[in-house]
């Protein structure tokens, strides 16, 4: 573990807010770490607020909110008033989305993700910095300027800090960049061992490195596709579903560069060729058992716990698994105990 604790499990929570509460309260009553939220169809701060009303233990982060759609200040004053509300539980989840949503989405501009999304984070602490210390405000980047704060707009002080922030990162430059400015990093779930081995754990440690930074100071969070069941019927479906799944992300351009890792290329050609197409169905076919195998951790429940915490082991500090309805809660409590314990 890159934070030398004990492995984390997190669990998502949907944006609809009038399931958050009955949501994030089963999470905590199962004992699990933390709950993120998504920003797909929905804002994902809001919810969290429910989430810190309904629960007291758990940890309470977005994964991802898109950062270009804002700017430092405004995240600034949501992530102030959250974890003052939260007692202290936040974690600010950034991402860059691409460029065609930032730009045809949101109406913002879009230039060096990288820089900017290093130069957000910094503006954004200096922000927090001035509402804590009272120090004047004077944040002069490329991107963006911050010199304006008055008592008015100044939010009363707490005593729980600044959240942590987490970037999602997948290239290698976002990923340093991650490890230099951020106190964590949030994985794609289409990212395998070796990738994280041979590329991202690299990638943060010398992002690090610039900053001064020990392994200790950081947090690799990432979701894994888990194929599992209450039977071997359950697991086939459960299979079937998360080929079609890693099939989808394989056809993306963007995540070339790890099936490249493995001399996958190819795979990802007639993968992207049969999504121009609308191939989804066969799309599935192709992603064979040991690619499945790769990314995805595929057992039956009973030997579950222990390929979680395999696959997780000197690469991942926070994993976020789903677990089939059909598993009843009892189980569930077992395996994320058993899941700490490996």
């Amino acid at each position: 573990m890159l934070s030398g604790a004990g492995l984390k499990v997190d669990g998502a929570v949907s944006s609809r807010l009038a399931n958050i509460a009955e949501t994030a309260g089963t999470l905590q009553r199962r004992g699990y770490d933390g709950c993120w939220t998504a920003e797909v169809a929905h804002d994902p701060f809001l919810p969290l607020t429910l989430a810190a009303e309904h629960t007291e233990t758990l940890d309470l982060g977005t994964s991802i909110a898109v950062a270009f759609a804002r700017n430092p200040m405004t995240v600034a004053n949501i992530g102030w008033d959250l974890q003052d509300y939260s007692r202290g539980r936040l974690i600010v989840g950034l991402g860059s989305q691409i460029r065609p949503h930032i730009e045809k989405r949101f109406s913002m501009p879009w230039s060096q993700p990288v820089r900017r999304m290093g130069e957000f984070v910094h503006a954004m602490r200096e922000i927090w910095t001035c509402w804590r210390d009272g120090s004047r405000l004077r944040f002069q980047g490329d991107f963006y300027t911050h010199k304006l704060m008055t008592p008015m707009f100044t939010p009363e002080p707490h005593d729980y800090g600044s959240p942590k922030v987490f970037i999602a990162a997948v290239g290698e430059a976002m990923t340093e960049m991650a490890g230099e400015v951020a106190d964590g990093v949030l994985a794609h779930a289409f990212t395998t061992k070796r990738y994280f081995e041979e590329v991202t754990i690299p990638a943060l440690e010398r992002g690090m490195a610039r900053s001064g930074r020990q392994r200790s100071d950081f947090e690799v969070s990432c979701p894994i596709f888990v194929v599992t069941g209450a039977d071997e019927r359950e697991v086939t479906d459960a299979a079937v579903a998360t080929r079609k799944q890693i099939a989808f992300y394989g056809s993306t351009p963007a995540y070339r560069k790890v099936l490249a890792l493995h001399g996958w290329d190819d795979l990802h050609d007639e993968l992207h060729r049969l999504s121009l197409a609308g191939g989804w169905d066969a799309m599935g076919t192709l992603i064979d058992d040991q690619i499945l195998q790769a990314f995805a951790v595929v057992a039956p429940i009973d030997k579950l716990a222990a390929k979680i915490a395999d696959r997780c082991d000197g690469v991942i500090d926070r994993v976020m698994i789903g677990f089939p309805r059909s598993i009843d809660e009892a189980t569930v409590v077992a395996v994320l105990e058993e899941v700490r314990g490996a």
